[in-house]
């Protein structure tokens, strides 16, 4: 059975989650919104303007009103996923809209699609090399054809992509307003594990060794060498969670977007994301996305095996040495992600 029906099939079986009496009112922000429906300016594949033609929809209209039947089933997944993220907003309404309104700085991981009316927040750790590259074949106007023939480096480079908070205000409202607004979620002691294997366990991440690696050890580590103070190549799992629970580094500086959380890096309590993909249905979902832009005939989410992926069974490894107080105090950091995305508590944490 998919996975996608299989959270159907789960979400059926529970009551709308009501998690607590929302404290205060929601913060009125600036960057509100409200779906604009009208006709598109579509590209072909090779980057040739189609003009809005007779009947060509945008594609907000056809994710709620969709024309082709086999996308409505698909639709109404989405929409109890939009619904969970509403629902836990509310009920947390004291801390996931704490802040103030959002500013630019807030926005700099939109990426933005003009010629496809498309805004997607991109997540680190969740397929978003990929969903760069695609982005980049969506907007590049026939300058790319094959998303996997851009290097992946090329794909992070800031100059290659627009994002929303290059524009004006009333250009961020118009567009946050009428495009699609699409992000990808992950299991987050998964999408946490992935991050740390990948930046402090590859020997060639000197960058996050020297910034972060070398902090952690000298805040973590009693009796740590002179030669691991001065690398930082070899942090533990167990030192890089106290660091994340440690009260000290959150008064710091903000995460990194690599173990940031979802709700901090994309705001979905103050943006309403149309759509919201999982890495667990990861094929599927960006497919969709593609489809609902018009691009689904000849565009496809890049599919290939990749061996060295995190999995559950390895993120429940790395916690074995985690003590049951730490693993409390992390899942209150990313206790939001849990349940906004609809994921729960692992079995393999021992929660005090």
């Amino acid at each position: 059975m998919k996975p996608a029906l299989l959270e159907v099939m789960r979400m059926n079986r529970i009551c709308r989650m009501v998690l607590a009496t929302c404290l205060g009112s929601f913060i009125l922000v600036i960057f509100y919104f409200q779906s604009m429906l009208h006709p598109v300016m579509r590209r072909s594949p090779f980057g040739v303007d189609i003009c809005c033609r007779k009947g060509s929809r945008s594609p907000l209209q056809e994710l709620y009103s969709p024309t082709q039947p086999e996308l409505s089933n698909t639709a109404v997944l989405h929409q109890m996923r939009r619904d969970q993220v509403t629902d836990t907003c509310r009920a947390n309404s004291a801390m996931s809209r704490k802040r103030r309104v959002l500013t630019p700085n807030d926005l700099k991981h939109l990426v933005v699609d003009e010629d496809h009316e498309l805004i997607y927040c991109y997540v680190p750790k969740v397929a978003c090399t990929n969903w760069k590259r695609l982005m980049m074949v969506l907007t590049g106007r026939g300058k790319y054809s094959d998303p996997m023939e851009i290097p992946a480096n090329e794909a992070h480079v800031s100059a290659n992509l627009k994002t929303l908070n290059q524009y004006s205000i009333p250009e961020i409202n118009h567009r946050l307003k009428s495009y699609l607004k699409f992000l990808f979620v992950r299991e987050p002691f998964e999408r946490l594990v992935s991050a740390y294997r990948n930046k402090f366990t590859q020997k060639y991440n000197t960058s996050f060794h020297k910034r972060y690696g070398t902090k952690i050890i000298k805040r973590q580590r009693k009796n740590a060498t002179q030669e691991a103070l001065r690398r930082g190549d070899d942090v533990k799992f167990e030192e890089f969670v106290a660091y994340l629970i440690d009260p000290h580094t959150q008064r710091e500086e903000p995460f990194n977007e690599h173990w940031q959380t979802v709700y901090s890096l994309c705001h979905p309590c103050h943006i309403h994301y149309d759509l919201v993909g999982k890495y667990e249905t990861l094929e599927e979902d960006s497919n969709y996305v593609l489809q609902l832009a018009g691009v689904g005939s000849y565009l496809k989410f890049p599919s290939y095996a990749k061996s060295t992926r995190t999995t559950d069974e390895m993120t429940t490894e790395f916690f074995q040495n985690i003590s049951s107080e730490h693993q409390t105090q992390l899942y209150e950091v990313y206790k939001l992600d849990f349940l906004m995305f609809n994921y729960s508590v692992p079995s393999y944490l021992k929660l005090e």
